[in-house]
């Protein structure tokens, strides 16, 4: 059910996704719920919602990541998007999170699937001192927030991808203040949707 699924909404969207990739999005699926028995990794448990609220929703950056940018996904948590993305594209990443536990857990896993040029880092992100191409967010913190944690962390016409719900205009507007601030603009909002009748929003954000 698992790859059926990723594999459906992979072919409605013009992706193609190895039998390799398959193996280590599934391989990193069974890893990340293995430690969720002793560790709170995740609430997501179901094959179905795993792979929706996962896999696929971290599948939907791929198309404003390019091959070889320098990424960070800030407060990665389980590793989403950001683990997904190396799975499937040439970056190299970051995995920014202020839990040490979850960090240890990302390199073991990172480790396992044989991935290279991550970056496993235990830190706050208004620490931490790294510029980046690109920089990720899901499920983090209010935009207004999220803009005063990834800006800083962008070069110059840098790029925040931050994930939200469908409807994100009220954020957007409670952001206004903090874009000025750190020197962003909003780009785009892109909706993408992850299944049948559930969208979710890319607000796309550049370091000006």
């Amino acid at each position: 059910m698992f790859k059926n699924i990723i594999n459906s909404w992979a072919s409605a969207n013009g992706l193609v996704i190895s039998q390799a990739q398959y193996d280590m999005l599934e391989a990193y699926k069974n890893r990340v719920l293995e430690v969720n028995k002793h560790m709170n990794l995740t609430a997501i448990t179901s094959d179905e919602d795993f792979a929706v609220k996962h896999i696929i929703d971290s599948l939907t950056l791929l198309p404003f990541v390019p091959d070889g940018a320098r990424c960070i996904d800030i407060g990665t948590g389980a590793g989403f998007p950001g683990v997904v993305l190396r799975i499937m594209k040439d970056i190299r990443l970051t995995l920014l999170d202020s839990l040490r536990k979850r960090i240890v857990f990302l390199r073991e896993a990172t480790d396992m699937l044989g991935l290279t040029d991550i970056d496993c880092v235990h830190s706050r992100a208004e620490q931490h001192k790294n510029t980046y191409q690109i920089a990720t967010a899901r499920a983090v913190a209010s935009l207004d927030k999220l803009v005063g944690y990834a800006l800083p962390l962008l070069e110059k016409d840098g790029v925040f991808l931050a994930m939200k719900g469908r409807d994100v205009g009220a954020e957007i507007e409670m952001a206004e203040g903090a874009l000025r601030k750190y020197g962003g603009v909003v780009g785009s909002v892109e909706r993408v949707g992850i299944a049948e009748g559930v969208e979710r929003s890319v607000v796309v954000v550049r370091r000006i």
